[in-house]
């Protein structure tokens, strides 16, 4: 079996604010990463159904057991880069739920090299997951 390499990976700062959140959601989670402005273009995450996937959202893989998905214009901008989740202090603007612990998620990346290019993780569209069963609308 072919060793995938993740388009999506996390700080331990991640983890930990991930953990909190499962146990204070006691549901799994989700991401989401919009092509909109501010925050509207940091990652967000839901308990898992709370956002409604768009057909055309590109689903990136799992981080830590989370689906990831993001906007498929935001997608075209970054597919040639790996995303490293991470949190900082301070308070976005928007529905992610980790918001009210004072704390936002954010994004960091590098551009893979060509090597992991070849290796990556195949993404598909929401539509593509709601037809496979694996997403519900």
């Amino acid at each position: 079996m072919k060793n995938h390499i993740p388009r999506v990976i996390l700080t331990e700062a991640a983890i930990e604010t991930i953990d909190t959140l499962r146990k204070r959601f006691g549901t799994d989670l989700m991401f989401h990463q919009s092509g909109g402005c501010c925050d509207g273009s940091s990652p967000m995450c839901f308990e898992k159904g709370d956002f409604k996937v768009g057909g055309s959202d590109i689903w990136m893989g799992k981080v830590y057991g989370c689906d990831f998905f993001m906007n498929q214009d935001q997608f075209e901008y970054w597919k040639h880069t790996q995303l490293t989740l991470d949190v900082t202090p301070g308070r976005g603007s928007s529905f992610s739920i980790e918001i009210p612990m004072g704390i936002r998620f954010m994004i960091r990346s590098r551009l893979f090299t060509m090597e992991e290019l070849e290796n990556l993780i195949p993404t598909k569209t929401g539509e593509e997951m709601m037809e496979k069963g694996l997403l519900k609308m």
